[in-house]
């Protein structure tokens, strides 16, 4: 079926719950009016639907192609054009700094064109996406001689950028990384080492691949401590000549097909120290933050596109009858959409769907705050957050995107299980997002030994200050209640954390992944609150579709009836402590 961008959801989050439309009073985001964001958006539902999701079969089934002669890699039929045309479009530039080309947007526009481009073709969005993190890297650590070399060409998308880091000793401990960096006369550097997992790190879209490399400097210790980062184009952008680094060969995937993902071999390379010598590791967090949201809306994504296939084959699929009584007495049976375990299944992807989309906007909005509020505090609090739910945003939408695109194709029954239909490439394709960027147990662990103990513990009270204050100024809130006690289950379970873990690390870390999911759906459950209140008020004025606002309310309360009440267990969970994780050992396994 044909892609119909959720435009609807997202003007709705985007204006009458965020309302982000205020971002246009600040300065740096003057352009940003509400009519220039819809237009956006409707241009890229349009474009998706259009460009990209045609090719997006035809890549799962060519997939890319290695020439182990030339050393080449060669795209699917169609990625080419129409990469081509993404870029021509200025999608690469959307939220890029203005000074190098890039049309200065807010982030959080950027958050649902990438939503869209994930439903669509997510392995063509991902040449794209690893860019972006490229700028980002360059525009926060790189030299104005660096940038002015290589950002303008990155942000027009004339270039495409990646990010080396795994090695095949080495993925999460970059300490033990053994690619070397030696100093040359000429104040460059010669690379010599293997990556491997390089999204993006040879391929036919684009006329040169900017690779930005961790490396380390001769004598340096064997740990991150010792890292530096370095720029390393396929092509000298001065003579155009080739520089030593070649394409070892392509990984054999699960999913994500048409992405070509690389070893790389970097045979005496050249390349351009980014930033300070052995603080590679600072200027690489400014790309994995970023990749690790882009990654978040890719489980997103893929969860949208689940969710129309499976609910639009739940209104044609003919099967049985109504527990009720026939609903289709003309026809031979009646469509499953009126079983109660098919609505459950939709219901969950519908509720959780726009639950996620409403923590990533939020997210993004914060996150457009923190760089733009005229106040300081604000724009502290903003940062707050975003540092807080970063990890929180990639694992949980990954995850839940993941059991969403499963649980489409098991509305759909063995027509899932078949290549006739999408569903099985959407739950391939959303399998690598639980693990690259960091698995969702090292977000986890990130959050818990990490971010909780940041700035005193400042980080973890911006939320609770902000949940707390909801609730003081909105007494009559809907699902007040439950949400109150999702509330004190996570100050239990932060406690509980607080007080156990500098005793025992190993109990902070047996408890991370049920507390980052105790975090996720109580602030959704927050935001479940505000879009049933904003929804109830809409319907009190007469404003818009008065049945799209009463499907809100329903969800809203399927939410906290159906899903929320999973709290309980992991605050269980995280307060039983470590012995049953940590208990068999030796030969009782």
């Amino acid at each position: 079926m044909r892609f119909h961008a959720p435009i609807t959801d997202m003007k709705f989050l985007l204006f009458d719950v965020l309302h982000a439309d205020e971002l246009q009073g600040m300065e740096k985001y003057q352009e940003a009016t509400p009519d220039v964001l819809v237009a956006i958006m409707e241009a890229m539902g349009s474009f998706a639907a259009d460009v990209l999701q045609p090719t997006n079969k035809v890549g799962d089934v060519q997939g890319c192609s290695f020439d182990a002669q030339t050393r080449a890699v060669s795209t699917p039929q169609g990625f080419r054009e129409a990469y081509q045309q993404f870029a021509q479009a200025g999608w690469t530039s959307l939220d890029a700094p203005v000074r190098f080309g890039g049309q200065g947007l807010p982030h959080v526009l950027k958050f649902i064109v990438d939503e869209m481009v994930c439903s669509t073709n997510l392995s063509l969005g991902m040449y794209a996406g690893l860019s972006h993190g490229a700028i980002s890297a360059l525009y926060s650590h790189g030299d104005s001689r660096l940038q002015d070399i290589y950002l303008p060409r990155l942000v027009s998308g004339e270039w495409t950028g990646t990010m080396c880091l795994t090695e095949p000793q080495c993925g999460t401990d970059l300490g033990l990384i053994r690619t070397r960096a030696t100093p040359n006369d000429d104040g460059t550097y010669s690379i010599e080492g293997t990556k491997i997992w390089i999204t993006g790190g040879e391929h036919d879209l684009a006329d040169n691949i900017v690779h930005l490399v961790l490396a380390k400097l001769p004598g340096m210790p064997d740990t991150t401590k010792g890292i530096s980062l370095f720029v390393v184009p396929k092509f000298f952008p001065d003579s155009g000549d080739r520089n030593a680094v070649y394409c070892g060969g392509l990984e054999h995937k699960m999913g994500i097909k048409g992405s070509s993902t690389c070893v790389m071999n970097f045979e005496g390379a050249r390349g351009w120290l980014v930033g300070e010598p052995n603080d590679g590791m600072r200027a690489m967090f400014t790309m994995m933050n970023e990749a690790r949201l882009m990654v978040g809306m890719q489980g997103l994504g893929l969860a949208e596109m689940a969710f129309q296939e499976s609910l639009a084959f739940a209104h044609e699929r003919l099967q049985s009858r109504s527990p009720a009584g026939p609903a289709n007495p003309d026809g031979p049976a009646d469509p499953i959409i009126v079983q109660p375990d098919v609505r459950r299944m939709l219901m969950r992807q519908k509720v959780l769907n726009e639950g996620m989309r409403a923590l990533a906007l939020f997210t993004g909005h914060q996150l457009d705050l923190s760089v733009a509020h005229p106040d300081a505090a604000a724009r502290q609090a903003a940062d707050d957050l975003v540092q807080l739910l970063t990890p929180v945003v990639k694992a949980f939408l990954t995850d839940e995107g993941f059991n969403n695109t499963n649980m489409g194709l098991q509305v759909l029954g063995g027509s899932g299980f078949t290549t006739d239909w999408p569903l099985e490439q959407l739950v391939r394709d959303g399998r690598i997002a639980r693990i690259y960027e960091g698995t969702n147990g090292i977000q986890a662990m990130d959050l818990v030994g990490r971010k909780l103990s940041l700035a005193g513990g400042r980080l973890i009270n911006t939320p609770f200050e902000l949940l707390d204050n909801y609730l003081q100024q909105h007494s009559g809130a809907p699902f007040a209640d439950p949400l109150k006690d999702s509330i004190a289950a996570l100050k239990e379970a932060t406690l509980w954390i607080a007080t156990h873990g500098p005793q025992d690390p190993e109990q902070a870390a047996a408890a991370a992944t049920p507390y980052l999911r105790l975090m996720a759906l109580t602030v959704i459950a927050y935001l479940w609150s505000r879009m049933a209140m904003v929804a109830t008020e809409c319907m009190a004025s007469g404003a818009g579709n008065h049945s799209w606002f009463k499907g809100k309310q329903t969800s809203a309360q399927f939410y906290f009836e159906k899903l929320l009440p999973e709290n309980r267990w992991l605050l269980s969970d995280i307060t039983s402590g470590k012995e049953s994780v940590m208990g068999v050992s030796g030969d009782q396994w």
